[in-house]
C-alpha cells in the first residue's frame, strides 16, 4: 500500500485570515457585552454603560465597586472633560437596585444588607461632589437606585421614554438614595406627594417637576453623546450650551401642560401636614376626586414607611446630601430589621398578589417612639463620608 502523501496545509488567503481575526475580536467583543456595567473612555468623555437589560439594568453591588473607583479615577484625570452615564436595551435607565439579593440578604443577617446601601450612598455621594460634569441619559425607566445615579449630577437628560417614580413605601422602604435631599427641594409638596404615593411622571413632566434638566428626544441621544465626546474642555458652561442647543430643537410634547399642574393647588395644601395622620385627615376632608384617589393609594403602602419617609423629608430639606445619606443608612437598617420591607418585597415583587399585610397595619399603630428608633444613630456602624 503506497504511503500516503501529507500536503502541506494550504496558507490562509489574507481575507480569509483577517476573517479570523474579525470574528475573534467580535467574540471578545461579544464577551465584553455580557459584562453588567460598561466603562469606557471615548474621546474626552468617561462613559458608564449600566448593561443589564433584562433586569432593566438594576444596580447591584458589583456593579457600584466598579462605578464608583472608575468616577473617582475620572475625576482625577485631566484628559477626562465629563462623565456620561446610559443604559442599554431601549426600555430603561435603571429601573432601581437589586431588591431581590439584598431580601435575601436581610432575611439571614447576611453583610450584604449593610455592605449594599453603605456603598450604594457612598456611591451617590460621589456623583453629587463629582469636580467633572455629570450628565445622566435618563432614557425609559428611572427608578429609586436609577435615580440615585442620575438625579445628584449636573446635568439629567430625559426623553419622551422617560418613566421616573420613587415607589419605596409600597415595599416598605422609603425613597432613599438622597431622597430626602432632593425631594423636599422640589417645587412647593411635590417631592412629598411623588415620595408618599410613589406617583409616575413621565416624558417632559420629568423636567418640568425640576427632575430633568433638560429634555431631548430618544433618538437624538447617540447625536448629542457623540458631540459630548468631542467636546475639548470640562467647562461646564460648554456642556450646558449644547445640551440647551438639543433641549431647545426637542419638540415633542412641548404643549402639553405639566401632568400635576391642575393638582398643585391641591397638593400643595393637602401634603404640608405634619403628620401622616393630618395629611390623611387634610385627604378625607377634602373629599375631591383627586384626594380619594389620593388617600386610595396611600391606604395601600406600609404605614411604617409612609411615617419614615415624612420625616426623613422633613427634615432632609436642611440637611447637606451627606447628612441625608447618614440619615438614610440609618433608616435602611431599621427596614431591614423590620417586617414590611421582606413582606413589601413578597407582595408585590415575588408572589406578586399586590396584597401586603403590613405589621403594624394602621398609621396610629406606628409609635413616634418607634420612628424616633430607626433614626438613632449606629455608633461604630453609621456610613461614614
Amino acid at each position: 500500500m503506497a504511503a500516503r502523501v501529507l500536503r502541506p496545509l494550504p496558507r490562509l488567503k489574507p481575507f480569509n485570515r483577517l476573517q479570523i481575526i474579525l470574528q475573534h475580536l467580535k467574540i471578545s467583543k461579544q464577551t465584553d457585552s455580557t459584562a453588567e456595567v460598561l466603562l469606557e473612555k471615548k474621546g474626552g468623555a468617561g462613559i458608564i454603560t449600566l448593561n443589564r437589560p433584562k433586569a432593566l439594568n438594576a444596580v447591584n453591588l458589583s456593579m457600584i465597586r466598579q462605578i464608583y473607583p472608575q468616577i473617582k479615577t475620572w475625576e482625577k484625570d485631566p484628559e477626562t472633560f465629563l462623565i456620561i452615564i446610559k443604559g442599554t436595551g431601549g426600555k430603561a435607565f435603571c429601573a432601581g437596585g437589586d431588591i431581590r439579593a439584598i431580601t435575601d440578604a436581610g432575611k439571614v443577617g447576611n453583610k450584604l444588607a449593610q455592605d449594599f446601601f453603605k456603598e450604594e450612598y457612598t456611591l451617590n455621594n460621589a456623583i453629587g461632589t463629582c469636580k467633572k460634569p455629570y450628565v445622566a441619559l435618563i432614557d425609559g425607566i428611572t427608578m429609586g437606585g436609577g435615580v440615585g445615579l442620575s438625579v445628584h449630577g449636573h446635568f439629567r437628560v430625559a426623553t419622551e421614554k422617560t418613566v421616573f417614580a420613587m415607589p419605596e413605601t409600597a415595599i416598605g422602604l422609603f425613597p432613599d438614595v438622597g431622597g430626602g435631599y432632593f425631594l423636599p427641594r422640589l417645587s412647593g409638596k411635590i417631592g412629598y406627594y411623588l415620595a408618599l404615593t410613589g406617583f409616575r411622571l413621565k416624558g417632559r413632566d420629568v423636567l418640568k417637576a425640576g427632575i430633568a434638566t433638560h429634555f431631548v428626544e430618544s433618538e437624538k441621544l447617540p447625536a448629542l453623546e457623540k458631540d459630548l465626546i468631542a467636546l475639548k474642555s470640562s467647562s461646564t458652561e460648554k456642556i450646558a450650551d449644547l445640551l440647551n442647543n438639543y433641549h431647545m430643537k426637542s419638540k415633542a410634547d412641548q404643549e402639553k401642560d405639566f401632568v400635576l399642574d391642575e393638582h398643585m393647588e391641591k397638593i400643595n395644601s393637602l401634603f404640608s401636614g405634619n403628620s401622616m395622620e393630618e395629611i390623611v385627615k387634610n385627604l378625607k376632608q377634602d373629599g375631591s376626586p383627586f384626594a380619594i384617589k389620593q388617600l386610595e393609594t396611600i391606604n395601600k403602602m406600609s404605614p411604617t414607611s409612609l411615617k419614615l419617609t415624612l420625616r426623613q423629608l422633613r427634615e432632609g430639606a436642611s440637611m447637606s446630601l451627606q447628612d441625608v445619606l447618614m440619615m438614610e443608612y440609618r433608616l435602611s437598617q431599621a427596614c431591614m430589621r423590620g417586617p414590611d420591607f421582606y413582606e413589601g418585597v413578597r407582595a408585590v415583587l415575588i408572589d406578586r398578589d399586590q396584597s401586603p399585610r403590613w405589621k403594624p397595619a394602621a398609621l396610629e399603630e406606628v409609635s413616634d417612639e418607634f420612628v424616633d428608633d430607626c433614626f438613632k444613630p449606629l455608633g461604630s456602624n453609621d456610613l461614614k463620608l
